[in-house]
């Protein structure tokens, strides 16, 4: 027997299975387009990507037909929903996390409903990539569409409707909506109220690990499945990659080096403090019920490098393509080994925590006729790791101290990346093996779901380290100094009106 993972992502879906040992035995992925209609939109195509998630399960299953899927969970990006009729269509593309078009609304709501307020019930404070801000968007200004969905669905949700069942919410998702009472664990009366929108509209919400119903018969069928097959709550991408890492006591944190960066930590009580408040860092229910965490992020992430390699890299394009080689491998082969005496702002997106801020962008420090293309390079994936460490000093100062990082994602394939970030975090980095640690995570809780087994006894059989990652001396010391500079930079950028 075999189960399935998939991931939906901001720029694609993976489906990955595994046997019940924790071996790998199919993999699929599909890529699809972001869309930026306007400035400041950032949309996906929902129909492409339920397409895609068919895609990926389907070619999955060809791989491991001697060893059929008996269930499937999914994890999913944040925030993003999906307006449907009653018929199943689609009304509207889903407005991702960087869409920022609900700023004006953003700022009605939380004066008339308490950003603290809002905070205590919720776990987050308000940020326009939040579910709440985008649907009173939605209602304002497609008023016609608003009125005509009969439910606004996240990923996870909508690829159940779309496997034929009834659509249930994680708890770890549905508070990504801000419309979630963390303490409750069920919708908020008064948020929804203030939307204007009912119960029945959302999805049913339950804790991680639950079957919620098995896949129609048909759609099984025509998707390659050999049996009945449940589908199980996962939850956010976030916190089901971190369970996929095996993060499940405090002191030890996933570290998702991707598209964006994410550090998850976990905790065995909700922490509302008021540092972690005024830092925007937010807490929420884990993939575990009884257990809790908080994400730090940077939206610019590695992202950054992709920008770099695009617009400086052209050369090493021309060389991946006659030698085969990955052209970041080849980008991060020629960076200095030493640290470099620029800093970088690296806001090249929104901020993530702790400022939220959508209007302050990035900065390049310390530039001279000397620098050179590979320093430039270093000193962006610096600003990135500067600004985790921000976070992770805030989360120490409230009582999350986080030792060890687990490291997953395509930016912990390279090793002179992860010094790097160990060298100026002065933390342990351990290199997780399954860097697609979301879509494993879904098929832990998918087993442990169908077989009634305890998801801790599957992270010890499943979850494997491939290589730890300490801090050097001298570059730690050196990264120790720049990072008081660092913390200077928003203040004096944010005063510039550019």
């Amino acid at each position: 027997m075999s189960y399935m993972g998939i991931d939906i992502g901001q720029t694609g879906t993976k489906a990955l299975v595994f046997d019940n040992k924790g071996n790998q035995i199919a993999y699929s992925y599909r890529e699809y387009e972001t869309l930026f209609p306007r400035e400041g939109w950032a949309e996906l195509d929902s129909k492409r990507v339920i397409e895609s998630c068919f895609e990926v399960i389907k070619e999955a299953n060809t791989t491991c037909k001697n060893n059929p899927v008996k269930a499937v969970a999914i994890s999913s990006q944040g925030e993003a929903f999906t307006p449907v009729d009653k018929d199943g269509n689609i009304l509207y593309n889903a407005m991702i996390t960087s869409d920022i078009r609900s700023s004006t609304v953003l700022k009605i709501c939380t004066q008339e409903l308490g950003s603290r307020k809002l905070y205590e019930k919720t776990g987050h404070t308000p940020h326009t990539m939040f579910s709440l801000f985008k649907l009173l968007w939605l209602k304002e200004n497609e008023p016609e569409i608003f009125n005509k969905t009969w439910k606004f669905l996240c990923f996870e949700d909508l690829l159940q409707f779309s496997l034929g069942l009834n659509p249930h919410i994680s708890w770890p998702l549905a508070a990504r909506t801000m419309i979630f009472n963390i303490k409750q664990h069920k919708w908020d009366e008064e948020i929804l109220n203030y939307a204007g929108i009912s119960e029945d509209k959302l999805a049913v919400p339950v804790s991680s690990g639950m079957v919620v119903g098995s896949i129609k018969s048909n759609i099984a069928k025509s998707l390659g499945f050999k049996e009945k097959v449940n589908v199980v709550t996962a939850g956010h991408d976030q916190p089901v990659g971190a369970l996929g890492a095996g993060v499940v006591e405090e002191g030890i944190a996933m570290y998702a080096i991707g598209t964006s960066e994410a550090v998850v930590p976990v905790f065995p009580t909700p922490v509302l403090s008021d540092k972690l408040y005024s830092s925007n860092l937010c807490t929420y229910d884990y993939t575990i019920e009884g257990l809790y965490t908080t994400v730090a992020f940077s939206l610019t992430g590695a992202s950054i490098l992709k920008w770099f390699r695009d617009e400086f890299g052209y050369e090493d394009i021309e060389l991946s393509r006659k030698t085969g080689k990955n052209p970041y491998e080849i980008i991060l082969e020629k960076i200095p080994k030493d640290p470099t005496r620029l800093l970088v702002l690296p806001y090249f997106t929104p901020s993530g925590t702790p400022y939220f801020d959508s209007d302050v962008t990035g900065a390049i420090f310390g530039l001279r006729l000397s620098t050179t293309r590979e320093e430039i390079c270093r000193a962006l994936l610096e600003g990135v790791s500067y600004e985790i460490k921000l976070n992770l000093n805030i989360m120490q100062e409230t009582g999350i101290d986080v030792k060890e990082l687990r490291a997953i994602g395509g930016g912990a394939k390279s090793y002179i990346w992860l010094q790097l970030k160990a060298d100026i975090l002065n933390r342990t980095i351990t290199k997780i093996k399954t860097t697609e640690a979301a879509s494993m995570g879904a098929a832990m809780l998918a087993y442990s779901a169908d077989q009634g087994i305890n998801i801790k006894s599957i992270i010890d059989k499943w979850v494997k380290t491939d290589r730890i990652i300490h801090p050097q001396p001298k570059n730690r010391d050196f990264y120790n100094e720049r990072f008081k500079t660092y913390k200077k930079l928003y203040n004096i950028i944010k005063e510039i009106d550019i």
